[in-house]
């Protein structure tokens, strides 16, 4: 009897196909300084594409002549040498040798309270949850629905309530996070990548202390975190794991996602537990970075959490966090300079709406959305633009487009810290949260975000 295969479409999975990769590896090369010109004739003269614009995957699927073409020029571009690999390394010795202003260990040690780490965790959902419905818009488009029912500069959540049709219908909403994160339908921190892994990095705390290895973080991730919960560089670092490669080489072979922002969403645990030492808080950073990126992407995870360390220490305000951030980044490298590009920029332009048209003009035609490059120069001006108020924190960082839930998420964990207990946070961004969170990551479904809260100081008290 012979049997013949089911007929229909194949799976589909959003930034893994080796033809998908191409493309980003090859603005990734024009981005780093590598000459990839030779290898990108041949990929469009055999009929390669670039690379998604704003999607994980491209339809259809490639012919198996191209799709094997895609893993050999993949394979040839990670052998091209970067000129700017000298001044952006990714060991952390040559980090640390790199930074002529690393901190030294802090003089007395410092603490933190449950109240401020409770307003961490609220001021990271709240603005992770002001972020999801408008990702992968427009900044035309974000500008649009907000104006549209006076919520411009952005005050409050985003609605539906009072948009005309045609705005709707020209600007759809993010179509897996309206549901829940628009005003009329929030109940509840929903599931968000933005907050699995700070769940993923306590409970990575909770079984190896700070002493964990990057092998630990791995081990983990396939235990407790499913795949599917997994994007961009993330995503390929687990597709390498089970493929049989180990860190940190899970980070580099066919990882065109290397220097995007998803290190740097998985910082926050590691500064909030550091308090007052950012350079401890950047250490660890690093050992969890490193499983997933390099270079500027690494770097994004480790000034996050300096600069979160500090916040959590209580001694700063927000912009002696950002400079303490800057301590831990090669100051030659592409991630400081768009950092100091975005605080300088806060500081040159009265409107924050200016700040952030001056930001795209610089980054737009060459960057990705989810590249952690512009994402961070927005992170940069947003905080340093709203001086400290939580509302204005969140509203300025999703306001500026790219990673709306990414870059809302970081600022309200930080403005939160910086409030130091949930009372000081404004009752409507804090209330629709119903003190608990969905998630995938075993053990943590409904939690509160108290609760949670009395579990991180456990663990920033542990020595």
């Amino acid at each position: 009897m012979s049997v013949h295969p089911p007929q229909g479409p194949g799976v589909r999975l959003t930034w893994v196909q080796p033809e998908d990769l191409v493309g980003h590896e090859l603005r990734q090369a024009a981005q780093d300084g590598r000459d990839a010109r030779e290898i990108e004739e041949r990929w469009y003269a055999a009929g390669g594409a670039p690379a998604p614009d704003r999607a994980g995957a491209s339809e259809p699927p490639a012919p198996p002549r191209l799709r094997e073409l895609a893993g050999q020029l993949l394979d040839e571009l990670a052998l091209l040498e970067s000129p700017l690999a000298a001044d952006e390394p990714t060991g952390p010795a040559e980090i640390m040798a790199a930074c002529p202003h690393w901190p030294g260990p802090p003089e007395a040690a410092a603490t933190v309270g449950r109240d401020r780490l409770h307003a961490a965790w609220l001021g990271r959902a709240a603005g992770c949850l002001l972020g999801k419905p408008v990702e992968k818009l427009s900044l035309t488009g974000i500008r649009a629905l907000a104006r549209a029912v006076g919520n411009w500069p952005l005050a409050t959540w985003f609605t539906e309530h009072g948009v005309p049709p045609e705005l709707l219908a020209a600007h759809p909403w993010n179509r897996r996070s309206a549901p829940t994160s628009l005003a009329e339908n929030i109940d509840g921190m929903p599931e968000d990548d933005d907050l699995n892994y700070p769940l993923l990095t306590l409970l990575l705390l909770q079984r190896h202390g700070r002493t964990f290895t990057t092998a630990d973080l791995a081990r983990l991730w396939l235990d407790e975190l499913p795949a599917g919960r997994t994007f961009t560089a993330e995503r390929i670092a687990y597709g390498n794991l089970l493929a049989g490669v180990e860190p940190p080489e899970t980070a580099r072979f066919r990882n065109p996602f290397r220097e995007w922002i998803g290190a740097q969403i998985r910082a926050d645990v590691h500064g909030w537990t550091h308090p007052g030492d950012p350079a401890g808080a950047a250490a660890q950073a690093h050992r969890d970075a490193v499983l997933t990126h390099t270079a500027n992407g690494v770097y994004g995870a480790m000034f996050t959490a300096a600069a979160l360390a500090v916040a959590a220490g209580g001694e700063s305000d927000v912009h002696g966090c950002l400079a303490a951030g800057l301590r831990v980044v090669p100051p030659h490298s592409r991630y400081a300079r768009a950092v100091r590009l975005g605080i300088e920029t806060a500081r040159a332009e009265g409107e924050f709406d200016a700040v952030v048209d001056r930001l795209h003009a610089a980054y737009d035609s060459t960057h990705h959305w989810v590249h952690v490059l512009p994402n961070a120069a927005l992170l940069a001006a947003a905080l340093t633009h709203a001086d400290g108020d939580f509302t204005r924190s969140i509203g300025c960082a999703v306001s500026g487009g790219w990673d709306t839930d990414s870059n809302g998420a970081t600022a309200g964990s930080l403005a939160g810290l910086l409030a130091g207990t949930p009372t000081a946070l404004p009752d409507h961004w804090t209330a629709p949260l119903k003190n608990r969170l969905a998630t995938s990551v075993p053990g943590f479904d409904r939690t509160g975000f108290d609760t949670l809260a009395a579990l991180t100081h456990q663990e920033a008290l542990r020595p």
